[in-house]
C-alpha cells in the first residue's frame, strides 16, 4: 500500500503547485498587470504615476523601490541569486537595487535573472503612444493598449483613442426591427438597433397605452361640448344659421367616432 501523506507534505505539494501556476502566468499578463507599469505613489508629492526610479514631478527618491522586473520590494536571503551577497539580512530601499531599465525607467533589482533578462523582454520597449507619440520618459503616466487595435496609448489619450477606434461586429448597420439604419449594437449577439428600439419592449407598450388614454378622455370632452353647442344651436332663431351649425357639428362628430 502506498504511504499516507503527511500533512507537512500535502502542504509542499498545493505550494508547488501555486508556484508553478504563478510563473506559468507571468507570461500571460496583459500589460497594466507587470511591476514596471504598475501604480506608484510619490512620497513627497503625492502624486500618482507609473512605477519609476525617480518622481516624474519632483525627481524625489522612492524610499521604498520596486523591482520592475519580479515586482518584490523585499530581497529575502533564501533566494540565492543575489548578485550582492546579504546573508542572514532582508534587504530594502536602495540596498535592493541594482540598475535602471533604459526602457520603462523603473529599477531592477539586484538579482542575477532580473538583471540578466528583463532589459531583453521588457513588454514598454516600444511604448510609443499612437496618438501623441511620447515615449515612456516624456510623460508620468502609465501605458495601456487598446483593445480594438493594439497599439500603445498612454494615460491622457486612453479612452479618446479607443472611442474613435471601436467598430461594430454586425454584419450590417440596419436594425433588426425596423431596418433602418442603427448606431447601438447588444454586446452580446452584436446586433444592431435604432433609437425608437433600443428601449425595453415594456417601455413602449406602457408608453402607449398611455397615449391612447389621454386621447380618449379628449375625445369624450369634445363629444360633451359639443353636444352643449348642439343644444345652443338648436333654440337659434335664424332657420338658415340654424341648418348650417348642425351640419358643421354632425361632421365634428364624425371625425371624433373614427378617431376613437
Amino acid at each position: 500500500m502506498p504511504k499516507k501523506k503527511t500533512g507537512q507534505r500535502k502542504k509542499a505539494e498545493k505550494m508547488r503547485a501555486r508556484q508553478k501556476g504563478i510563473r506559468s502566468a507571468k507570461d500571460n499578463l496583459s500589460l497594466a498587470k507587470h511591476p514596471c507599469n504598475a501604480t506608484m505613489e510619490c512620497d513627497k508629492c503625492k502624486k500618482k504615476q507609473k512605477n519609476r526610479a525617480f518622481c516624474y514631478f519632483c525627481q524625489n527618491l522612492q524610499r521604498l523601490p520596486q523591482c520592475a522586473s519580479c515586482g518584490k520590494i523585499k530581497c529575502l536571503m533564501k533566494s540565492g541569486d543575489c548578485v550582492v551577497k546579504h546573508p542572514g539580512v532582508y534587504t530594502t530601499g536602495m540596498g535592493l537595487v541594482g540598475a535602471i531599465c533604459d526602457f520603462c525607467e523603473a529599477w531592477v533589482c539586484h538579482g542575477r535573472k532580473c538583471l540578466t533578462t528583463h532589459a531583453c523582454v521588457c513588454p514598454l520597449q516600444d511604448a510609443n503612444c499612437a496618438e501623441c507619440e511620447r515615449g515612456t520618459w516624456d510623460h508620468g503616466g502609465r501605458i495601456f493598449m487598446c483593445s480594438y487595435c493594439s497599439a500603445y496609448l498612454c494615460e491622457d489619450d486612453q479612452f479618446e483613442h479607443q472611442a474613435s477606434c471601436q467598430v461594430l461586429d454586425s454584419e450590417n448597420y440596419k436594425c433588426q426591427s425596423c431596418n433602418k439604419l442603427g448606431q447601438y449594437s447588444c454586446l452580446k449577439c452584436k446586433v444592431c438597433f435604432c433609437d425608437e428600439h433600443i428601449r425595453c419592449k415594456r417601455f413602449s407598450i406602457v408608453k402607449k397605452i398611455e397615449i391612447i388614454h389621454v386621447q380618449s378622455v379628449l375625445i369624450q370632452q369634445l363629444k360633451s361640448v359639443i353636444y352643449h353647442y348642439l343644444l345652443v344651436i338648436i333654440n337659434m332663431a335664424d332657420k338658415h344659421m340654424r341648418k348650417v351649425m348642425m351640419m358643421m357639428m354632425i361632421h365634428i362628430l364624425t371625425e371624433l367616432v373614427v378617431l376613437e
